[in-house]
């Protein structure tokens, strides 16, 4: 009997490859997860088990262990933080009034207005210079639809690390007594020695971490943090019964509370050592490598190479990242520590085997980024087709166009296709990008 996907894994395990991406275990070389946590754990909800989706006892009391601020209380998410996001924007669609969105909002924020039939305002962005993403929103910017807002929802840090001045921005809101939503899923870790402030510090409603993106937990484990005085949290939880399963998973609940323990007694200091060695053998090899301010990220370039090289260049010698683009390649470190089993000196040798050439830099194309504030408009356009790429120019859009990871629609349902957007296209489909929305060169549009 077949098994592709089982096999694929194994031939994983047995190249014995390297990890610099998600999830936080890093291969289960990170916090001893598998040792603590035994598949003869996956439970159902029999008696003593408690019932997430009605908390009284043992699960109650694991959650209350999640207390990294004294005005939140934490909630196990067991189908990622996409459940959680999900959740928010379903209570508030009860509310009238707008939701304020920045553009950079991960694909389940855009489901979530759908879901919810909802039209929202999108802020005015502004562009990092160092990594040509979305680095947040324009927080002085004026906001379109202010007077009419019933929440805010805000992406922190963005995914390859970068971050914005999220507290004025809550702030701002506050003023006018708009709740904030932040997605902090690549936070998890924030507030450890040397990393950046996490948002639970400056009075947001709602936060949503996913823990198993930067800590030791099991794919699909986050938490939802839900300060003292958010509006609607009884409507919040009734909805994460809706958008999470009814047979939740005791291994994931059980490695987010393991999670927590490594947190709290986590000694940052064998990952910075580590982390400068890391960066040293990187730029040995010529190879230039950009700082943010989540030192967790680390983003490396080389002349006359794009993203995707660079990528390819690592793959072959094991060493699995997180993303390429066409500028670069974001690698996602391990929270190193003591008597980790991360394959270190075995990553190092490997690097030190990448052949680069030296080579003239190349012009790469440039994406054209919308910055302005606009709108979204939810809804479904129900009768489409697909059509060639190339023969897309003022059609208008079926779908989003979104590449993954990061998640994040580049191009949105309703809006005209135009020839840069298509240079785009065929760019990503050049590079065998997977980008969600495109299909053998063809999107699809509406069907007139």
């Amino acid at each position: 009997m077949s098994k592709p996907l089982s096999d694929k894994l194994d031939a994983f395990l047995d190249e014995e490859a390297i990890s610099l991406h998600v999830p936080g275990h890093k291969n289960m070389t990170i916090g001893n997860l598998d040792q603590q946590l035994s598949f003869k754990k996956d439970m159902t909800e029999i008696t003593g088990l408690d019932d997430l989706h009605h908390p009284e006892e043992i699960i109650l009391k694991s959650m209350e262990t999640i207390n990294k601020h004294k005005d939140y209380t934490a909630y196990f998410l067991v189908n990622g933080t996409t459940s959680g996001i999900l959740s928010v924007i379903q209570a508030f669609s009860t509310l009238p009034g707008k939701y304020i969105v920045a553009r950079d909002a991960h694909k389940s924020v855009f489901h979530g207005l759908d879901l919810a039939n909802a039209t929202a305002t999108l802020l005015e962005m502004k562009l990092s210079e160092m990594t040509n993403q979305y680095v947040g929103p324009n927080v002085k910017a004026e906001i379109k639809d202010f007077e009419d807002g019933k929440l805010g929802i805000f992406t922190y840090p963005n995914y390859y690390g970068e971050c914005f001045d999220v507290q004025t921005m809550i702030n701002r809101f506050k003023e006018k007594e708009i709740p904030v939503l932040i997605d902090e899923a690549h936070g998890a870790h924030f507030d450890l020695n040397g990393f950046p402030t996490s948002s639970l510090n400056m009075g947001a409603d709602y936060v949503v971490q996913s823990y198993h993106k930067t800590l030791p937990s099991l794919t699909m484990g986050s938490v939802i943090f839900i300060h003292k005085n958010a509006p609607l949290k009884e409507m919040v939880l009734k909805y994460m019964t809706y958008f999470q399963t009814s047979s939740p998973s005791y291994l994931i609940m059980s490695s987010l509370e393991l999670a927590q323990r490594f947190y709290e007694n986590y000694d940052s200091d064998q990952f910075y050592s580590k982390r400068a060695q890391l960066v040293k053998k990187i730029k040995a090899k010529d190879i230039e490598v950009l700082e943010v301010e989540d030192n967790l990220k680390l983003i490396i370039r080389c002349p006359g190479y794009t993203g995707y090289e660079l990528q390819q260049l690592f793959e072959e010698k094991g060493i699995y990242v997180e993303l390429a683009d066409a500028f670069q390649t974001l690698l996602v470190l391990p929270l190193w520590h003591s008597e980790d089993r991360y394959p270190f000196d075995t990553l190092l040798n490997r690097i030190n085997e990448i052949k680069i050439e030296r080579r003239e830099p190349i012009e790469t194309t440039k994406v054209d980024i919308r910055l302005q504030s606009g709108t979204y408009y939810s809804g479904i356009i129900e009768k489409t087709r697909w059509i060639d790429i190339d023969k897309a120019e003022n059609e208008i859009l079926g779908n989003d166009i979104v590449p993954y990871p990061p998640g994040i629609p580049v191009m949105f349902k309703g809006e005209t296709v135009t020839q840069n957007m298509i240079k785009l296209m065929n760019y990503w489909y050049a590079q065998h990008v997977r980008v969600e929305g495109i299909k053998k060169h063809k999107i699809e549009v509406k069907d007139e």
